[in-house]
């Protein structure tokens, strides 16, 4: 029997009043008009407002806040106000903070009861650990440059747009990425270096990167080029070094032509080191431009320290680390196990935890490059028989023949990091066939947005 349709009497532009009830997985408030369900960017819980229809969808409608009746308590003056609504990575920050970690643990409820792994109503789901002070924890800006009223620009684009926002601050990212970004805006201003022109697949500078180390304080900074040509390079070189000292590599990477992607193939050094260096929990990493490496350095900690904790090794068991990007996990937890086994699809972060482990002297980590999914049931093949795995997959979970072959090998110790509760909770649908759900700690990595991670302790059924 087809599904009814209630949003066929709703027109864009159409105004009405609207309770919002909860706050959807991507941080948008939820409400119902004559049983239609409406998304409005911006809205929370128990506010009333006069909702104003922007689009309509075969099954809910969007709406922005027309004006607003009655609002929350909770509702607070969103710190970066000249960009919010127009950037994401601030799309909560009109929710105070407490607000926030209670919304991360709920979206996580949400998941369970869409999915409902067995056993979900009985997981145990503490309060989010979150941060001290929420802002100024994002150790790497990736901004766009291009040319706006007859200045250099940079910052991020619009949502669903091409129209950039040209940020002059920002407060959840670390102060001296931003320090760099302004300062190298205005350098490539005053020696009028060529900016990439979109429409016209013209000009040079596409990007700008800055990473900062929290450790040692160095900055890197890469830019983005529509050409290996650099023209300018050696007077920018040059006055970077002079006003930014603390910028001990600078970095071009090449990726000509009109790409979805950000980075090119080709990376070469123009001065200092090819690597900055980061230290995490007593292990150094040598990081290089295109290494993965998370955006919030101080929570990681905090998440590795929950799956030591939750994994408990012991000198004699072998782990393994799926998706193990430059290595920071196994490498982190290398001193309380026998073995540690790596793999990663990207070569690149393969070749960085190699060099990471030799350079921490830990010779107990072997890394391998190719699908977890294909590795595991190679190595379960010839005998191997991990006794702990920690997964950290991209936002699509987990692929199926990896799962399969968790269910095949059934490590008796299993952690799983999630960055997305959707397919967290379906993945836990297959994985609870063998494992039962200790808990789910959610850890916000992210203050500010809506996004949540969540490390799983899963225990084997006997």
């Amino acid at each position: 029997m087809p599904q009814k349709k209630y949003y066929h009497h709703i027109q864009i532009g159409q105004r009405f009043p609207l309770t919002i009830k909860r706050l959807g997985i991507n941080g948008e408030g939820i409400g119902y008009y004559k049983r239609t369900i409406v998304f409005v960017p911006g809205a929370l819980p128990s506010e009333v407002i006069v909702a104003e229809v922007t689009a309509i969808a075969p099954r809910y409608v969007n709406a922005k806040i027309h004006r607003l009746r009655q609002a929350s308590p909770q509702r607070v003056q969103p710190k970066d106000s000249d960009y919010y609504g127009k950037v994401g990575g601030i799309e909560l920050e009109h929710l105070n903070y407490a607000g926030q970690l209670a919304f991360k643990v709920d979206v996580i409820k949400q998941a369970l009861e869409k999915f409902k792994p067995q056993g979900y109503k009985h997981y145990r789901l503490p309060e989010t650990i979150g941060m001290t002070t929420p802002y100024a924890y994002r150790n790497k800006a990736q901004f766009q440059v291009r040319r706006h009223n007859g200045h250099v620009a940079a910052g991020l684009y619009q949502p669903h747009s091409h129209r950039l926002i040209d940020l002059k601050t920002f407060s959840t990212q670390r102060p001296a990425t931003m320090k760099v970004i302004r300062q190298v805006v205005q350098l490539l201003e005053e020696l009028a270096v060529p900016i990439y022109d979109e429409q016209h697949n013209s000009g040079i500078v596409k990007t700008l990167v800055v990473r900062e180390s929290f450790s040692t304080g160095q900055l890197q900074l890469t830019f983005i080029t529509n050409s290996q040509k650099l023209p300018r390079k050696h007077q920018l070189i040059s006055q970077i070094q002079t006003k930014l000292p603390q910028v001990t590599s600078i970095m071009q990477n090449i990726n000509p032509g009109r790409q979805s992607l950000i980075w090119g193939k080709q990376t070469i050094k123009l001065a200092g080191t090819e690597t900055i260096t980061e230290t995490l929990n007593g292990v150094t990493f040598k990081l290089s431009a295109q290494a993965f490496f998370q955006l919030n350095p101080q929570q990681t900690a905090k998440m590795y320290q929950l799956v030591q904790h939750a994994l408990q090794l012991a000198p004699d068991e072998t782990l393994v680390d799926a998706y193990c990007g430059v290595g920071t996990i196994g490498l982190s937890l290398a001193h309380t196990a026998k073995e540690v086994w790596g793999m990663d699809t990207v070569s690149e972060a393969i070749t960085d935890a190699q060099k990471n482990a030799a350079l921490n002297h830990i010779s107990n980590a072997h890394y391998q490059v190719g699908k977890a999914e294909v590795l595991l049931p190679q190595w379960l093949k010839t005998g191997f028989k991990p006794d702990a795995l920690v997964v950290d997959p991209p936002r699509t979970g987990l692929a199926k023949p990896l799962r399969d072959a968790i269910l095949i090998s059934r490590p008796k110790k299993f952690v799983y990091i999630s960055c997305n509760p959707s397919t967290l909770a379906r993945d836990l649908v297959q994985l609870t066939k063998i494992y039962q759900v200790d808990y789910i700690q959610s850890i916000d990595m992210f203050p500010q947005t809506a996004r949540v991670e969540a490390v799983v302790r899963l225990v084997r059924k006997k």
